[in-house]
């Protein structure tokens, strides 16, 4: 071993320096320059038709499929936590090829969305998943052509549709998450020839075709047969093919982009955040969120530290926002 004393020395700055500053919890503390905050952080939250309580998500221990009313309570208190905005997914009864639920006004997530734009008003960012996966009996982003493809033009023209519903209903950001080309001009140009200018756009730019979408798909009951990898990235390509994509949504009218999922796209977060104009949100899918509880059940890992570390790597890495499914906890002080 190589004696401290005679390590290298930067000029005018002895190693010494370095681990003085990490000596105490209070030194930590005050020269940290990653802080992650409340304020930055957006709850993801699904909401199931037909329920008078709320169901517990197996794959995802401590979420739920919410009723109605557990919904309400539970965005409350995350608000009057101090998290700063809430993304809402709905779990529909009946599905059909179309998503026809997806822009039913009185459908599970339309009426989800009115009741907490009432409950909330602006005192938080409410956001709406944009996409018919749920809805659809097929469980795909759009509308399936006679061979069993995506018709891309088709779908986008169900999603102008479910954009108008949601603005009507009262959501802040759209959050598409389909993945079609050209979504986000198509949504943009229906929401302004409504009047709805004022709703924004959180597009999905990138959105990779993951493993870890896993327990998500038993969060909201997906019907999917196959996979979506015919127009959600593919994981092999260069930051190039993710920066065209995060320039294509920004020229059609995204006010936001995000990169999903976070943990295995930190490299492409760090690229997006440089390159971006407007902020960059990162999700923490629930793959990610499950390994961590899983391995922590098992005694595996300091469930609390990892889940603090791996926000804090999300941050550093660029992201101005991170959705995940901590954000409450996080935000309540409960996670140190």
């Amino acid at each position: 071993m190589i004696p401290a004393s005679n390590l290298p020395e930067l000029p005018g700055f002895p190693v010494s320096r370095l681990r003085r500053l990490r000596r105490t919890a209070a030194l930590r503390r005050l020269v940290s320059d990653v802080v992650v905050r409340p304020a930055e952080l957006v709850l993801p939250m699904f909401v199931r038709e037909g329920v008078s309580e709320p169901v517990p998500i197996s794959s995802m221990p401590g979420v739920v499929q919410h009723s109605q009313e557990s919904l309400v309570k539970a965005a409350v208190a995350a608000v009057e936590a101090g998290v700063g905005g809430l993304m809402l997914f709905g779990v529909p009864a009946s599905k059909d090829a179309r998503g026809s639920g997806a822009d039913d006004p009185d459908g599970v997530l339309n009426v989800a969305l009115r009741r907490l734009r009432a409950e909330l008003g602006d005192d938080t960012v409410l956001m709406a998943d944009l996409c018919l996966d749920e809805f659809t009996e097929h469980g795909h982003c759009g509308v399936l052509a006679a061979d069993g493809s995506v018709d891309n033009d088709a779908t986008l023209q169900r999603y102008a549709a479910m954009a108008l519903a949601q603005a009507e209903a009262g959501a802040h950001l759209l959050g598409t998450s389909g993945m079609m080309d050209g979504q986000v001009g198509a949504v943009r140009a229906a929401l302004d020839a409504a009047g709805s200018s004022d709703t924004g756009i959180l597009g999905y730019a990138p959105k990779y075709a993951s493993a870890f979408y896993g327990p998500f798909r038993e969060a909201v009951n997906s019907s999917l047969q196959g996979d979506r990898r015919t127009y959600q990235q593919d994981a092999s390509r260069t930051v190039a093919e993710a920066l065209a994509e995060v320039a294509l949504d920004v020229a059609e009218g995204a006010d936001l982009v995000m990169v999903k999922p976070a943990l295995p796209y930190l490299d492409v977060l760090r690229a997006v955040a440089d390159a971006s104009p407007v902020p960059v949100a990162a999700y923490q899918i629930s793959g990610e969120y499950a390994m961590i509880e899983a391995a922590a059940e098992r005694g595996w890992l300091d469930r609390d530290r990892a889940v603090v570390e791996t926000l804090t790597s999300i941050k550093r890495a660029g992201a101005s926002l991170i959705l995940t499914y901590w954000a409450a906890e996080f935000a309540n002080k409960e996670l140190t």
